[in-house]
């Protein structure tokens, strides 16, 4: 069993909620959690921007992650999204069993 944490940036908090209602729905992550707004500071086409984002972590199986990570893009309205998946190196029993199961098709 491999269970993987997807970590995403969103443009706002209605956008995350959308976007996460929809891939769970589609069996595509078993949850979302939208965590407070962060501010980010990066360079985009060669100018430093200041922004405030809505983090999120989505759970679901490693078998899923590809998918998961090309519907996020699809329905992201960045041209470029922070998608990231991160192993999870120990976790509940349970809990693992529960994402697995959320995410069979």
């Amino acid at each position: 069993m491999t269970i993987v944490s997807l970590y995403a940036l969103f443009a706002d908090a209605e956008e995350a909620e959308r976007i996460g209602r929809t891939v769970v729905e589609e069996k595509l992550a078993a949850c979302i959690n939208i965590l407070a707004p962060c501010r980010s500071i990066y360079c985009w086409k060669g100018k430093i921007e200041t922004v405030e984002e809505v983090p999120a972590i989505l759970k679901t199986h490693g078998w899923r992650a590809d998918d998961l990570i090309e519907r996020i893009a699809a329905l992201h309205s960045y041209d470029t999204p922070c998608i990231a998946v991160w192993p999870i190196e120990k976790l509940l029993r349970r809990y693992a069993d529960w994402v697995e199961d959320s995410v069979l098709r």
